[in-house]
């Protein structure tokens, strides 16, 4: 097991500096350029040059990616050329609140596609199996920006059940600890502005997670009935054993491998759908940061995001690789 940890996080490595070159070359190969997005109206060559000669963009990219990969091996970055401050504060204040939103969109999607996609196959060809296929495909059609208008105007503005944007009303100011809006208001004791924040989360997590929801509920219906003709489940059966024995210990644990594929999948996904659910609902966090380094060209920003949700992609299906092992005895990892 061990062994099996320490190969593929030193497979991470490659895996970074690879997607770091080609990131560096992309993002340099786009027209315009930082420099003229920092102007604006008052770019001139003259200025254009200045102050790429002043960032160091008037250098041999190779040169570039040198100066960059050796500071990035420090920890460093580098810093925002829109705000100046250095990226890595910048990701330490934007990356708790889209954990938070991506965490709780992950939670419900799993806590609920589960069962769903058991209860579809254990009734197939009924309506509940019916009724879930048909919720599946418009789960995975609507798009999640215009889910999120549609929850925010009817459920927020029109009944009023919900805040309609940020992370926290306004005079609600919880100490911060950890960096999570609800977690820090447990860790305080400021059970108000916890809950205030719950509810603020609310809306977000349901939007961000309607596909990777109606994915699991398909995934696991499937490979449950692909189980349930399986030869030793009729031999379970066929024993006597207890129909809760039969359906946990061997159905459903068997069913899950694909299940958690799926889930480590649709992980990056989750980073991804949470950029437009944040710019929907307004919150602060990476989709900010993203659009904001996509619109002035902010390439130390670019970089930094980037290399960081691959980091958490690979270290996510790390986990759902060892969950093998877990779910399954017979899964040995080498």
């Amino acid at each position: 097991m061990l062994r099996f940890v320490a190969r593929r996080l030193l497979q991470v490595v490659p895996t970074l500096l690879i997607l770091s070159v080609l990131l560096f070359a992309w993002l340099r190969s786009l027209p315009g350029g930082p420099a003229g997005a920092l102007l604006g109206d008052k770019a001139t060559p003259e200025s254009i040059a200045a102050l790429n000669k002043t960032l160091g963009l008037d250098q041999p990219i190779p040169i570039q990616y040198l100066h960059y990969l050796g500071r990035a091996l420090t920890g460093d970055f580098g810093a925002s050329l829109v705000t100046g401050d250095p990226v890595i504060t910048e990701l330490g204040r934007a990356l708790p609140g889209t954990i938070e939103l991506s965490l709780s969109a992950l939670l419900l999607a799993v806590a609920l596609g589960i069962p769903l996609g058991y209860l579809a196959a254990r009734h197939r060809g009924g309506i509940w199996d019916n009724l879930t296929i048909v919720g599946t495909l418009v789960g995975v059609a609507v798009p999640v920006f215009f889910l999120g208008y549609v929850l925010k105007q009817f459920l927020a503005v029109d009944l009023g059940l919900f805040p309609p944007s940020g992370l926290q009303s306004t005079g609600i100011d919880a100490t911060s600890v950890t960096g999570f809006p609800t977690l820090d208001g447990l860790l305080t004791r400021e059970f108000d502005a916890s809950w205030d924040s719950l509810l603020h989360l609310v809306l977000p997590a349901v939007t961000l997670a309607t596909i990777p929801l109606a994915v699991i509920v398909r995934i696991t219906r499937a490979s449950v009935l692909d189980v349930l003709e399986s030869d030793f489940v009729r031999t379970a059966n066929a024993k006597g054993l207890a129909p809760g024995t039969v359906r946990g210990r061997h159905v459903l644990r068997n069913a899950l491998l694909p299940v958690s594929t799926t889930i480590g999948l649709q992980t990056g996904l989750l980073l991804a759908g949470a950029v437009l659910t944040e710019k929907v609902f307004n919150r602060p966090g990476i989709g900010t940061l993203i659009a904001e380094g996509i619109e002035r060209r902010d390439y130390p920003r670019l970089q930094a995001v980037v290399l960081l949700g691959a980091l958490i992609y690979v270290l996510v299906n790390l986990l759902v690789d060892l969950s093998y092992a877990v779910i399954d005895p017979r899964v040995r990892l080498r």
